[in-house]
């Protein structure tokens, strides 16, 4: 399973079709917080206006009669001076007060007013453009939807994307962005898709992220950091892609109060270090399951196998042992089962049977590729007390002498008695004369050679931690975007 790619539902099949349906909706109220304000300077060739505060100067030959799109005009041409680089030259276009023409501008007639255009729609994927964003995009109160995946843009996410109140897509995938996760894009009432996945945004998810109306969350290939909010279950998402960050911590066990909405679920590479919670047995809507390259131990319980929409599973380089139960492989529409790099001695018949399957390095008898008999008996006798992991707070204490894993004991010595304490040389049958003042006792000198140490390979430094600094802003020394996933 490893390689595969999930094909993730996407949302906008046709731009004007979605347009037609975000427009057809029930009217949001578009108030912005910030107007304009003009202000005339006769030093300047160009007429200035500003936006909270911000200076923006204007073609003064340029008389838009329809506010939003006047509006419009302004946001995208502060967008414009804000970007450093445009090498498929996509954003040419951009000028005079047509902007309903720019390329990757989209436009629409207003809910309030059928008779006016306004702003509806932006998308520059795949531009490769440099810069930023500015805080006049708060202009665009109308927006519903914004793609500008795979590009260069840096920096932070404006405070003016609070006036978006209509905004429905938002993908700023594929970018530069940095800093926490921006705040003002919890404060959107009519967001649904939020993709903000391969930035450098850190820190902590916020509890609320998972409390708002969304239906699709991707933030995977950032920074964050610390354990999963506990009150991810409130979330009623169908597409929740949290890989490749470092949370660490416990897999939630309220992710089994998501069994209504969510189909796919994508923890790859996220720190985790507990045991499977029997809990996400409740998800009977999920058809894509991937806790990979985790931490994971313990054994799989057996209401896994009433998951009968699942379709995809990977508990791949993991810790777990125990058994692959007969109903898990005999799910009616899993084809694709990857439990390789674990500990497990004991499978389903039916499991090699599967469409796609890998068993590789576990401890299973007369299967290919697996552990060496010595690896598995000294992991599998060492025992994992569940509890010990404070996952829920209603488990007990564990056993004082049980042996939780992980952390995995460090190496143990060689079987030969730990070198004893030196003990004082055997004197002489003749005793030496009293000293007449202390002497400091020699050193011990050894009768056999040091003890050597175990051969561990040196430890690599600790990488800074994600939260530790700001990364510089990218724009100021462009390179190639990472590609789209």
């Amino acid at each position: 399973m490893k390689g595969d790619t999930y094909h993730f539902r996407r949302f906008h099949a046709s731009k004007i079709l979605f347009l037609c349906t975000i427009f057809l909706l029930p009217n949001v109220s578009t108030e912005y917080h910030a107007p304009i304000a003009a202000n005339d300077d006769p030093h300047h060739q160009r007429r200035l206006q500003s936006y909270e505060g911000e200076s923006l100067a204007v073609e003064p030959g340029v008389e838009i009669e329809n506010p939003r799109l006047r509006n419009g005009y302004i946001a995208l041409q502060a967008w414009r001076e804000a970007m450093m680089s445009d090498p498929k030259n996509i954003t040419a276009n951009w000028v005079g007060k047509d902007v309903c023409n720019y390329t990757g501008v989209f436009c629409w007639p207003t809910p309030e007013f059928p008779h006016e255009l306004t702003v509806a729609g932006i998308d520059l994927n795949h531009g490769d453009i440099a810069g930023s964003l500015p805080n006049e995009l708060g202009l665009l109160y109308d927006l519903a939807m914004v793609h500008i995946n795979s590009n260069r843009f840096c920096g932070a996410i404006p405070k003016g994307f609070v006036n978006m109140k209509r905004l429905y897509e938002l993908d700023l995938s594929n970018n530069r962005f940095a800093g926490k996760f921006p705040q003002v894009l919890l404060q959107l009432p009519s967001l649904r898709y939020l993709d903000i996945r391969f930035n450098e945004f850190e820190g902590e998810l916020p509890r609320k992220l998972f409390e708002i109306d969304l239906d699709a969350i991707f933030v995977n290939n950032n920074r964050f950091s610390s354990a999963l909010p506990d009150n991810i279950g409130k979330s009623r998402v169908s597409v929740i892609v949290l890989a490749n960050n470092n949370f660490g911590g416990c897999v939630p066990a309220g992710l089994g109060e998501m069994g209504e909405t969510l189909n796919e679920l994508i923890l790859i590479n996220t720190g985790i270090s507990s045991c499977f919670p029997s809990e996400i047995s409740k998800l009977k809507n999920l058809t894509v399951l991937d806790l990979s390259e985790n931490k994971i131990v313990g054994s799989l319980p057996n209401s896994i196998g009433e998951m009968n929409s699942l379709e995809q599973l990977n508990l791949a380089h993991n810790m777990m042992s125990g058994k692959i139960g007969d109903r898990l492989c005999e799910l009616p529409n899993l084809v694709n089962f990857a439990y390789g790099f674990n500990f497990f001695s004991n499978e389903s018949s039916s499991c090699p049977k599967l469409h796609k399957f890998d068993d590789g390095m576990n401890c299973l008898k007369d299967r290919p590729n697996q552990r060496s008999a010595l690896e598995c008996q000294r992991f599998l006798a060492r025992t994992v007390d569940c509890s010990s992991y404070k996952c829920n707070h209603s488990d007990p204490e564990p056993p004082p002498k049980v042996l939780s894993f992980p952390p995995p004991q460090p190496p143990l010595m060689s079987p030969t008695p730990a070198e004893p304490s030196p003990s004082p040389a055997p004197q002489p049958s003749v005793s030496p004369p009293p000293p007449t003042k202390p002497q400091p006792v020699p050193p011990p000198q050894p009768s056999s050679p040091p003890q050597v140490q175990p051969d561990i390979p040196p430890s690599p430094a600790s990488p800074p931690a994600p939260n530790s600094t700001t990364p510089l802003c990218p724009c100021q020394q462009p390179s190639n975007p990472p590609p789209k996933p």
